[in-house]
């Protein structure tokens, strides 16, 4: 036994392959310590407005260099890498690569998730269906028809490009999210690789029957997906192969989660009512429903939590999706030029008084949960000549506060039981002020663990507990340091704010011109008549809540 094994026991490995970089940690299986990782970040392609793809070769060959450069790490720890025993995947979910069976080579760039070309591809589907109803597949896979799924960019894909065209007619087109793209490589690729997914990925491509698990051929015959493209559908935790690549070969890979469902792991949400909040580019609520299928009625969305093995049962989860989080922060940086770097939000939003004045809405490519509105556009409303950067800025954290409010709205109508507490992941989670205004704008204590790597780790905790592995228990619970942050303003508060955000939503709908159902139902009159309704409701609603305000302040004064 080596001397590292003595020290830390068993050691899981976890390739974390998330929208901005690619990352391998290190964990000691018996008490989920990181020992080690090393992450490089991975270029974003716009080639027209809307559009977000990734080099799905920078994307492998990201990952090739971080495991690499992590067991150099270990060994610079005096930490044996022999001790690696198995490793995981977690990955950003919709975004779709296909590549060729033959070549190995993609056969186009991979589109990422909120990339919204196909919104002319959504509303081609949704003329075939009965009242143009986005979600009549709900009751089949548990989504909307929407630009945010994997079927409708492999859809566009077949349309719109002709080596993709041509490599399905030939039987040597392989279509995957990131995680099959990954594992076909790392396991031989054309030498052999494994085509396969799990269910948490699966669930997000709109293409498996969220009850069977499988894929399901209406679904395949609604987007017209021939079903030889796809790969096999797998549990969350079972040995798909071995790796090939790197200088781990031979190190069985068996574990992979979709990014969020990977967090709902990692902390440890096994029981049915828990929930997680993760915060990056997107930001994304999870709620464990237990073994019984959720079919929200308030525009949330029905996935697939977790299958821990090929024998054990499915947990579900429902889901509010939230496009814009972090990336409107890197939005004021890169685009307005108002910060130098991510670090100097903090202190500008904490000196912006007072709170609330101005509101941001970052619908940069429309609305996601509970709106899915994709005719969506950003506003900025309430600027004066005194607002600064700093309210901008302010506005934009608070943007992703009221965003998750408006999630759990949903999930307390669709559950019936309200969250006590909310449980918080990801890397905007590192800024106490948005914490402490995430606990004030939802009046619930907000629950920050101490080791943010909650994605990582429960990608590595599925790799670990794997039958053949069984180095990690995932009923031993791990104690995690955590930081606490409570509400701190009144209910009537909190309400006038949010309903300052709910004005704002109101004017931010509408604006792009590619909604042709909306269009074509309701004649410019009627649509300014609608939208200044919407409006007049709204002003009603913030002076009720604003003289409510006044009132309780009085009272307690």
């Amino acid at each position: 036994m080596s001397s590292s094994r003595s020290r830390y026991g068993p050691l899981v490995g976890s390739i974390d392959e998330g929208t901005s970089s690619v990352r391998f940690l290190v964990f000691a299986a018996k008490t989920a310590e990181q020992l080690t990782y090393h992450q490089k970040e991975i270029k974003q392609i716009t080639p027209h407005e809307g559009w977000v793809e990734q080099d799905p070769i920078e994307i492998f060959e990201s990952t090739i260099e971080c495991i690499n450069q992590t067991i150099e790490n270990l060994k610079k720890l005096d930490i044996d890498p022999e001790d690696i025993v198995a490793t995981g995947i977690t990955n950003q979910r919709e975004t779709t690569v296909v590549w060729d069976r033959i070549t190995g080579l993609p056969l186009h760039n991979a589109i990422v998730w909120l990339d919204v070309r196909t919104a002319e591809t959504v509303d081609k589907l949704v003329k075939n269906v009965r009242d143009r109803n986005k979600e009549c597949l709900k009751p089949l896979c548990g989504l909307p028809i929407s630009t945010y799924f994997s079927a409708t960019k492999m859809r566009w894909l077949m349309d719109n490009v002709k080596e993709v065209k041509e490599a399905v007619k030939k039987k040597r087109c392989m279509f995957g999210t990131v995680d099959s793209w990954l594992i076909w490589k790392l396991t031989g690729g054309i030498n052999g690789g494994k085509h396969v997914t799990d269910v948490t990925n699966a669930s997000r491509t709109m293409l498996m029957n969220i009850k069977t698990l499988k894929w399901d051929p209406r679904l395949l015959k609604f987007f017209n997906i021939p079903a030889h493209v796809l790969p096999q559908i797998k549990s969350s935790s079972e040995i798909y192969g071995y790796l090939e690549e790197t200088s781990l070969k031979g190190v069985p890979i068996s574990g992979c989660l979709g990014d969020q469902q990977a967090a709902l792991v990692g902390q440890m949400c096994f029981q049915q009512g828990q929930a997680k909040n993760t915060y990056g580019t997107g930001c994304f609520l999870l709620y464990n429903t237990g073994n019984s299928l959720v079919f929200s009625s308030h525009g949330l969305l029905t996935t697939v939590g977790y299958k821990m093995g090929a024998d054990a049962p499915v947990v579900y989860a429902l889901e509010g999706s939230i496009a814009v989080a972090g990336v409107a922060i890197r939005w004021l940086r890169d685009n307005l030029q108002i910060l130098n770097n991510v670090k100097e939000a903090k202190p500008l939003a904490e000196n912006s008084h007072p709170p609330g004045d101005v509101v941001f809405v970052p619908a940069f490519s429309g609305l996601y949960a509970p709106y899915w509105r994709q005719d969506a556009r950003s506003v900025i409303c309430g600027v004066t000549e005194e607002t600064t950067k700093g309210h901008i800025i302010r506005a934009a954290l608070e943007a992703t506060c009221f965003q998750t409010r408006d999630i759990l709205e949903a999930m307390n109508k669709d559950c019936g039981i309200p969250l006590k507490q909310l449980l918080v992941d990801g890397g905007m989670t590192a800024n106490d002020f948005l914490m402490q205004q995430q606990a004030d704008l939802v009046g619930i204590p907000v629950i920050r663990p101490q080791m943010a790597e909650t994605t990582a780790l429960g990608a590595a905790m599925a790799a670990g507990s794997a039958k053949g592995i069984e180095v990690w228990n995932l009923t031993d619970d791990h104690f995690v340091p955590v930081d606490k942050f409570l509400p701190t303003i009144s209910e009537d508060e909190r309400d006038y704010y949010y309903s300052r955000w709910k004005m704002a939503i109101e004017r931010s709908l509408g604006w792009s011109l590619t909604d042709e159902n909306k269009l074509k139902t309701t004649s410019t009159k009627a649509y300014i008549q609608e939208t200044i309704h919407r409006s007049l409701n709204g002003i009603l609603f913030f002076f009720i809540t604003g003289a409510l305000l006044v009132v309780a302040k009085h009272r307690t004064g």
